[in-house]
């Protein structure tokens, strides 16, 4: 492409599918369009990110470019409106994410407070004797008392009594905590 060939020149080219149009069309370009991304967005990460969307759209776009108006108007004009598309977009997130840190602190305190309660059940099944510790830990991992006895190699009826004999000195050992 020649030097002397004007924007718009490049512009319909690359609209036309001309890849080195477009090429040399950005390389006229890239610098001011980034420029104004920076002034809209305040931010030289947006700006970046903002050109970079722009750019990667743009050979779609100029299929909408008719010549009508300079280049750079018609690219600025673009640039204003994908700004302002990005700028609702984040509103549009920032409104849908309300609320979420109320919810994830109340969701943590709930963790913390289940993690608590297993901590504290966990201490006291450490103070059950062997025997009622290793039957509830087993029946506390959804196994049936008749997988539980065959387990330990005990009858139902005494993985019911272990169970019972357990809840019994767990509830006692609460009662002396609280």
């Amino acid at each position: 492409m020649r030097m002397d060939t004007s924007d718009e020149s490049l512009a319909l080219a690359a609209a036309n599918g001309d890849r080195a149009a477009f090429a040399v069309l950005m390389e006229r370009v890239y610098d001011r369009l980034f420029a104004l991304a920076f002034r809209l967005t305040g931010s030289r990460a947006e700006a970046e990110d903002l050109t970079q969307d722009i750019c990667a759209a743009l050979p779609a776009k100029l299929r909408s470019f008719r010549g009508q108006a300079k280049v750079t108007t018609w690219l600025y004009r673009v640039t204003v409106n994908a700004a302002q598309d990005r700028r609702r977009r984040q509103m549009t997130h920032a409104r849908a994410a309300e609320g979420w840190g109320d919810w994830e602190t109340e969701r943590r305190a709930a963790d913390d407070e289940q993690a608590q309660a297993l901590d504290t059940l966990q201490a006291m099944m450490r103070a059950l004797p062997d025997d009622l510790r290793d039957t509830l830990a087993l029946v506390l991992d959804d196994l049936t008392h008749a997988q539980v006895a065959e387990v330990l190699g005990v009858s139902e009826g005494t993985v019911s009594w272990r169970i019972s004999e357990a809840k019994k000195r767990l509830r006692a050992m609460k009662e002396v905590t609280e």
